[in-house]
């Protein structure tokens, strides 16, 4: 929120309303209902709804306006893909036999008052694509370092500092190469409220998405790997596309 939005705001409110009104935002994003921030702050319940979807308004940014605070990837994100032209992009030797295609990546971007909006993408870089989404998440920035730490924890070594550009490529990409597979975000109505952290994206994709360059599926806990096949047999046909359903222990 600007200065000038957090102006008219306490304008509305009258003279000596400054401090009410940040205390009504602080509680908001610690969670509270109006009823529990009206208690707070000795305030009708009707004048802190009033408000509350004021701030709200005043604070609904376009993301991609905002700068890119941190941008991280999985180690081994390339591996099994092909990538045209982008030698700026950190690529990490990885053993593409023993890969099972799914990449972590994380974006972070300003939100104001040393605060950063998160959101993370588990991404089937093989045959799905996206199958998890995380955020947006508004934390204090101090908060960054864990979030980081623990979103990547799985793929046991450190992510790589990417550039946006390699955010979209990946998440975007895996997206429209799933769909023109016949499969479409796990979680979708999730994505739609993470895509737009990532900022527009026309394409020509720059990867080169599948396993060697054909589906490769490896089914997951949650997926419903016989529709999968199915699927897969329609769109790309028997023989064009592998998969691994009961992985080793």
């Amino acid at each position: 929120m600007t200065v000038r939005d957090r102006g008219c705001l306490t304008r509305t409110m009258g003279g000596g309303a400054g401090d009410e009104l940040e205390r009504i935002r602080e509680l908001r994003q610690r969670g509270l209902t109006p009823k529990q921030i009206a208690r707070a702050v000795g305030l009708p319940p009707s004048r802190v709804t009033h408000l509350v979807r004021k701030i709200a308004a005043a604070e609904s940014v376009d993301p991609t306006q905002r700068p890119v605070v941190e941008c991280w990837v999985s180690p081994g994100w390339s591996a099994g893909l092909t990538v045209t032209g982008h030698p700026e992009w950190p690529v990490e030797p990885a053993d593409d036999a023993g890969s099972t295609g799914l990449v972590g990546v994380l974006l972070a971007r300003e939100a104001g008052r040393d605060r950063v909006s998160v959101c993370a993408w588990l991404v089937d870089v093989y045959c799905l694509g996206v199958k998890n989404d995380l955020g947006p998440d508004v934390v204090y920035r101090s908060e960054l370092p864990r979030i980081v730490h623990d979103f990547f924890t799985v793929f046991g070594q450190r992510p790589v500092a990417a550039p946006l550009e390699l955010a979209q490529h990946l998440v975007l990409g895996a997206v429209e190469y799933a769909h023109s597979l016949g499969f479409e975000p796990a979680a979708e109505a999730d994505f739609a409220d993470t895509r737009g952290h990532l900022g527009p994206w026309e394409g020509p994709g720059a990867i080169g998405f599948g396993r060697d360059g054909k589906p490769f599926f490896v089914a997951g806990p949650h997926d419903d790997a016989a529709r999968v096949v199915r699927q897969l047999e329609r769109s790309v046909g028997v023989g064009n596309f592998h998969y691994m359903i009961g992985m080793p222990g």
